[in-house]
């Protein structure tokens, strides 16, 4: 039997069922999160040298693997057209342009997307963790929450920390969401300049809207995870009495039980 190619080999890696390819896309998935806590990381020393001589290691590591994925991936119009991959570009930009083009930051949030939607994460946590199986629902849902409340914190504080001396750290932007998207509205944090009022409104009007239909889902579901015995159905209205698939009477135990 041949050697596999270089090529297939590659595929594996993004593709494959085996413990191996399943370590390389945990691994992608780490880098994604390393790659988010450092733009956390540029918030706070934006001014020192080294947060540029990081950004392009940075960038060199992402090209290295665009190209990678592309040069696996066997659908690439389809690839090239995702959100991911917009997300990937958009990023780098952000990263290789910070010398020429200033506050470009605020795309690295794009990096955010990724862990929402990253390769055959899903099956391979289902695979190799009983504890994901059993809640892959609340886990989602409160991924889901996260990486929202993070990018809404990250469009404040980049849009504002520039003109906004009450927007001086990340932390400060983080306040400022949290207690606009939960209603509480403390006051002694407000957005400047017509720009600033017209993110407040957005995030008041669409933001809070998704907050609490986020924390809903996490919180009291509409679905829930029972299996039929008869069918095998595994997902149910919350308060459903017989399965929709085959009408069995179900006894899906609620709070009310």
């Amino acid at each position: 039997m041949p050697a596999p190619s270089f090529h297939e080999k590659v595929q594996r890696l993004y593709f494959g069922e085996d413990a191996r390819a399943r370590r390389f896309r945990y691994g992608l998935i780490l880098f994604d999160v390393v790659t988010i806590a450092l733009f956390l990381l540029s918030s706070v020393g934006r001014e020192q040298w080294w947060i540029i001589v990081l950004d392009l290691v940075v960038a060199a590591f992402l090209l290295v693997e665009f190209a990678a994925r592309l040069y696996a991936e066997p659908k690439r119009g389809r690839f090239l057209l995702s959100l991911t991959t917009a997300a990937d570009l958009v990023v780098i930009v952000s990263l290789l342009l910070p010398a020429f083009i200033d506050n470009l930051a605020f795309l690295r949030i794009a990096r955010a997307l990724r862990l929402l939607r990253s390769y055959h994460l899903l099956r391979d946590l289902r695979a190799d963790s009983p504890w994901f199986r059993r809640h892959e629902d609340i886990i989602q849902r409160t991924v889901n929450l996260g990486v929202f409340i993070f990018i809404v914190t990250s469009v404040v504080y980049v849009t504002q920390h520039p003109v906004n001396p009450q927007i001086s750290t990340y932390v400060d932007a983080l306040y400022f969401t949290i207690t606009t998207l939960t209603t509480t509205g403390f006051g002694d944090i407000t957005l400047t300049g017509p720009g600033g009022r017209l993110l407040a409104v957005v995030i008041m009007v669409v933001g809070v809207g998704l907050f609490l239909r986020l924390l809903q889902a996490i919180f009291r579901p509409n679905k829930v995870q029972f299996e039929c015995p008869d069918c095998g159905l595994l997902v149910h209205d919350a308060d459903a009495v017989h399965c929709k698939h085959c009408g069995r009477v179900l006894h899906i135990e609620t709070e009310g039980a």
